[in-house]
């Protein structure tokens, strides 16, 4: 029997533990090398584990373990063979359809409908198993349509109870334990301040609309709202550089790029992938890579480098409908710049009342080394690219020249 020690790697320079998120493979199970075998939650990112050898898995930690990068979480013995037909007679067991009767759950007419069967998870199996939910019933949105533990809770949370009132403790994943710690460090430690600003939108909007068709046939990605507000922050930073610095003790840490963060919504929580030198990235490439980013931080693939290091963060939570917000510095960085929705509003247009898409801006910072002045200078600036994108964006040039030659 030859045996391999299968340890946590590490993640990234500033890590020193993990916590088991989601074992995929059940203990005793035949896996292939590189077959990812699990997903873990660091402070910054969820990272999938993947085999390091084929043979037949023993586990050693279960799911919500803590766990020191370098710690072994289960064991591999390289010398068992291939179970015929490429699985163990334990994974063929959980795959084993049962009845299509969901028990005790209680499914609502128009939830009563089955789904292609995925193979679920650890923590999945055993929800189901309390629950009586057969697997049928439940549509997988893991990898390979693989039923993870949200998909369980999210198919109980939906279904009508008959007299019960029910709650839940779970336990928070160590990304939302992060982000509630760093949240309450930067209420407490910095002199945060909001200041606010308004944007007509129309100069922007019929941009889009006339170009849009034709720039997503030609380059595959489509020209949004977040390339435009990406560029007017680099040419406002450039300004205003004590926007785009840090402190540091006695110190203010300044630099002469723009790495902007992009905040995005997973089903892990809030992260914000990095846009490094976008002071240097034309419209068409902020926005191929704002979309390559999102995708991987909404699957799980980020990578550590591409989430640290941001000088400067947007966020957009206008895409959830919000009107006005003080969205919260993402430390170390000193100002975080927040869109909201746009709505028609009466504005006054040359003496005479006009209906226009505005958008209301906040910049929140920190007092202790960003002045009124500069934070205020700097929204009206991002305000005056964004009025006059001609002039400001495409440097008094054709925009159709420039958007169909990058």
């Amino acid at each position: 029997m030859s045996i391999l020690e299968m340890k946590v790697p590490s993640p990234g320079e500033s890590i020193s533990e993990v916590e088991i998120a989601e074992w995929m493979v059940e203990d005793g199970e035949y896996v292939e090398k590189d077959q990812t075998i699990a997903e873990v939650d660091s402070d910054k990112a969820t990272l999938e584990l993947p085999a390091e050898q084929s043979g037949t898995i023993t586990l050693k930690a279960e799911v919500g373990d803590v766990v020191e990068v370098g710690q072994v979480v289960c064991l591999i013995d390289t010398s068992a063979e291939k179970p015929a037909g490429g699985s163990s007679e334990k994974s063929k067991n959980i795959e084993k359809p049962t009845t299509p009767n969901p028990g005790p759950v209680n499914t609502a007419p128009e939830q009563q409908k089955t789904y292609a069967t995925g193979h679920p998870s650890v923590a999945a199996k055993k929800l189901m198993d309390e629950n009586n939910v057969q697997v049928e019933y439940v549509e997988g949105t893991g990898k390979g349509g693989r039923i993870t533990k949200q998909d369980i809770l999210q198919l109980l949370a939906s279904l009508p109870e008959e007299g019960n009132r029910k709650s839940e403790i779970r336990k928070l994943s160590m990304l939302r334990r992060k982000i509630a710690s760093r949240l309450v460090t930067v209420k407490n430690e910095t002199a945060m301040l909001t200041t606010f600003n308004e944007v007509d939108m129309k100069p922007i909007m019929d941009l889009r609309a006339k170009y849009k068709v034709e720039f997503k046939e030609k380059y595959g990605v489509g020209l949004g709202f977040m390339s435009f507000f990406t560029h007017a922050c680099t040419i406002a930073l450039n300004e205003f550089p004590t926007v785009n610095s840090m402190i540091d003790g006695d110190h203010m840490i300044s630099y002469n790029f723009n790495d902007i963060g992009i905040a995005v919504s997973t089903p892990k929580g809030l992260m914000v992938p990095v846009l490094r030198n976008a002071e240097e990235m034309n419209l068409l490439q902020i926005e191929s890579k704002i979309k390559e980013l999102a995708i991987k931080a909404r699957d799980g693939k980020i990578s550590i480098e591409e989430i640290t290091g941001g000088t400067f963060t947007i966020t957009n939570g206008g895409v959830f409908g919000s009107m006005l917000s003080t969205p919260i510095i993402n430390p170390p960085q000193s100002a975080i710049l927040g869109m909201h929705n746009i709505v028609e509003r009466p504005v006054a247009i040359d003496g005479k009342v006009e209906i226009r898409p505005i958008m209301y801006l906040a910049l929140s910072y920190d007092h202790r080394i960003i002045d009124g002045k500069d934070s205020v200078g700097f929204l009206v600036k991002v305000k005056e690219v964004l009025e006059n994108p001609e002039e400001l964006v495409f440097g008094g040039n054709d925009p159709e020249k420039v958007l169909m030659n990058y």
